[in-house]
C-alpha cells in the first residue's frame, strides 16, 4: 500500500462522517430517526435495498463462492434473489408499508398478537447484532492481512466511524451513505473485473479453465455428485427459495428501506428497482472468485475469505489498490449500518416502547434510538468474534439467516393469506420453526446428519424449519376451531390479509411505469442470463 491508497480510504472515512452531520440537520423525531421520514423516493431506496445486502457477505462472501462454489454461485443472486424480490414488491411491501407499521415485528402485532411480535423482535434483534458482527470481522481479517493492524484496532475503529454517522443521522444518513457505498463499490471492482476478462480473453476464457462443474449455474444442480455444493434441483427450487422469499420479504434490514419511501407506489418499486443491480453483481464479485481458482489456487485453500482482498492486491496500481480497498470498507460499512439501523428501531418499537416504557414522548424514544445504536455497535464487536471458525462467512450468514428469517416466514405468509390463523397459533408455530432449525444445526453438529456441504445444510434447515413452523400452526389453528373460538372480523383484517385488502393502486399511471411492467422485464432478464449461462 502507498500513501495514496492510504489517502483514499481516508477521504472515504471523511465523507461519510460528514453525510452523518448533515443529515443530523433533518431528524426531528423517532419517525425521522428511524424511517428517515418515509420521504424518500424509490430510485434512492431501491438502491437502498440492494446496498444493505452489500456486506462483507456479499463482496467477501461471494467471491468466496465463487471460488468455492463455481457457477453455481450465481444462483444465489438470480433465482436465489429475483423471484423474492418481485414477490416483496408486488406482495409484501404493500402489508408492511399500508398498514403503517414502522418495523415488521409490528405487523404481527396488528396481525396476530403481542407475543407473536415479541418472539419475532427478539429473535431479530439477535440476527441483525450478529450480522453486524459478521462485517467487522469480515473488515478485521482483510485489514491484518494486508496492513498488518491487528484485529482489535480494525474492529474498533470501523465501529467507531459507522457509530458515528449512524447516531448523528439515523436511517437517513445510513441510506445517503448506502448509495454513495452501492457506487464506490461498484467503481472499485469492477475495474478488477475488466482486468481478468482482458487477461483470459473473455468470461467464456475463464470459464473454460475451470472443471466442467463448477463452469455452470444449472449442470451441478441436475448432476450434483461430486460438486462442491452437493444439492440437487429441490435444495434449489424449494429449500433456496424458501430461504430468499423469507430474507426479500421479511428481514427488517431490507424492507427497513422501503418503509422510508415517499409513498405505497415508491415503496413497492423499491425491491423491484434493486432487481436489476442484484442481478449484475455476480460479473463483478463471483467473477474474481472463479479467475482465483486458476490465478491464485494455492493461496485461497482452505482461506476463501481471502480471495478479493488477494486479487486485488495482485491485479491493481497503485492509487487503484486504494480504491479497491475502500471499496471493500464500505461494503463492510454498509452492511454494519443496515443491521444497526434495523437494529435500534426493532428494539425501540417492539422491545422497549411496548414492554419496558410505554407512552412516552416521541423525543425519549428518539433519545433511546441513539443511545441503543451504541450498544447495538458494542455487542456487534462481541459478535465479531465468534466467526474465527468459519472459513466462508456467507455459510455463516446463511447459517444465522435462514433460522431466524426463513422458519418464521411460514407465519407472515399465513398471516397475509388466510384469515383464521390467530396470536396463539401464530407464536406457538414460530416458536417451534426457530427451534426446529436450531435442533437441525445441532444435529449436523454433532455428526448425526450429514450433508455434501454447509451451505446445503443451511437451506435444509431453513426448510425443516419452515415446515415446522407452518404444520404446527395449521394444528393449533384446527384445534382452536374445534373449541370455536372467537373469530376476527373483516375490517379487523382489512390492509393486514390479502383477500381483505384492494389491490388497485389509487393514482393511474402509464403501463410502462407500474410496478408489474417493472417486475415482468426483471423475471425476463434472469430468465435471458439463466439461458446464455446454463
Amino acid at each position: 500500500m502507498h500513501i495514496l491508497d492510504y489517502l483514499v480510504i481516508l477521504f472515504y472515512f471523511a465523507v461519510v462522517i460528514y453525510i452523518g452531520l448533515r443529515t443530523k440537520r433533518k431528524v426531528h423525531s423517532s419517525e425521522d430517526f428511524f424511517l428517515s421520514g418515509r420521504s424518500l423516493p424509490a430510485l434512492t431506496t431501491g438502491i437502498a435495498f440492494v446496498a444493505a445486502n452489500m456486506g462483507s457477505f456479499e463482496l467477501m462472501g461471494a467471491a468466496a463462492n465463487g471460488a468455492k462454489y463455481g457457477m453455481f454461485s450465481t444462483q444465489l443472486a438470480w433465482i436465489g434473489c429475483v423471484p423474492a424480490m418481485v414477490f416483496s414488491g408486488l406482495v409484501m411491501v404493500r402489508f408492511f408499508y399500508g398498514s403503517k407499521a414502522r418495523s415488521v415485528p409490528e405487523y404481527l402485532r396488528l396481525r396476530f398478537d403481542e407475543k407473536t411480535r415479541a418472539l419475532n423482535a427478539i429473535s431479530f434483534a439477535f440476527l441483525t447484532v450478529f450480522t453486524s458482527g459478521l462485517s467487522l470481522y469480515g473488515l478485521a481479517i482483510v485489514f491484518h492481512a494486508l496492513f498488518n493492524w491487528s484485529i482489535d484496532l480494525s474492529i474498533w475503529v470501523s465501529a467507531v466511524t459507522v457509530l458515528s454517522y449512524v447516531y448523528l443521522g439515523g436511517l437517513r444518513a445510513s441510506i445517503y451513505t448506502e448509495v454513495l457505498q452501492f457506487f464506490l463499490i461498484v467503481l472499485g471492482i469492477f475495474p478488477l473485473s475488466i482486468m481478468i476478462l482482458s487477461q483470459f480473453g473473455g468470461f467464456s476464457g475463464v470459464l473454460n479453465r475451470l472443471p466442467s462443474n463448477m463452469a455452470h449455474t444449472w449442470i451441478p444442480v441436475l448432476h450434483p455428485e461430486g460438486t462442491a455444493y452437493g444439492g440437487g434441483l429441490f435444495s434449489v427450487i424449494v429449500c433456496l427459495a424458501v430461504a430468499s422469499f423469507a430474507y426479500w420479504s421479511t428481514d427488517f434490514l431490507v424492507v427497513q428501506r422501503a418503509l422510508a419511501a415517499k409513498d405505497m407506489n415508491s415503496a413497492q418499486n423499491t425491491p423491484l428497482i434493486a432487481t436489476f443491480p442484484r442481478m449484475m453483481l455476480p460479473f463483478i464479485t463471483i467473477l474474481p472468485g472463479l479467475a482465483a481458482l486458476v490465478v491464485i489456487p494455492e493461496k485461497i485453500h482452505g482461506n476463501y475469505n481471502m480471495v478479493m482482498p488477494l486479487m486485488l492486491i495482485k491485479y491493481y496500481p497503485i492509487g487503484l489498490l486504494g480504491v479497491g480497498m475502500t471499496a471493500l470498507l464500505a461494503s463492510f460499512m454498509s452492511g454494519m449500518a443496515g443491521n444497526v439501523t434495523a437494529f435500534n428501531a426493532v428494539w425501540t418499537y417492539d422491545i422497549y416502547q411496548s414492554y419496558i416504557a410505554p407512552k412516552r414522548s416521541d423525543l425519549h424514544y428518539l433519545k433511546v434510538g441513539r443511545v441503543v445504536t451504541i450498544v447495538g455497535i458494542l455487542v456487534s464487536i462481541a459478535a465479531a468474534y465468534t466467526a474465527l471458525g468459519f472459513y466462508n462467512i456467507f455459510d455463516y450468514w446463511a447459517l444465522v439467516s435462514t433460522i431466524f428469517v426463513a422458519t418464521p416466514f411460514a407465519t407472515f405468509l399465513l398471516g397475509v393469506f388466510t384469515r383464521s390463523v390467530k396470536g396463539t397459533a401464530a407464536f406457538i408455530g414460530m416458536l417451534t420453526g426457530i427451534v426446529a432449525g436450531v435442533g437441525h444445526f445441532a444435529l449436523y453438529r454433532l455428526g448425526y446428519l450429514h450433508y455434501a456441504s454447509e451451505l446445503l445444510m443451511d437451506f435444509y434447515g431453513g426448510f425443516y424449519g419452515f415446515c415446522a413452523n407452518l404444520m404446527m400452526t395449521l394444528a393449533v389453528t384446527a384445534f382452536e376451531r374445534t373449541r370455536r373460538s372467537k373469530e376476527l372480523h373483516a375490517g379487523d383484517l382489512r390492509g393486514l390479509v390479502y383477500w381483505e385488502t384492494s389491490t388497485s393502486d389509487s393514482k393511474t399511471q402509464p403501463w410502462h411505469r407500474t410496478s408489474v411492467a417493472l417486475a415482468g422485464a426483471a423475471v425476463v432478464l434472469v430468465i435471458v442470463l439463466n439461458i446464455l449461462f446454463w
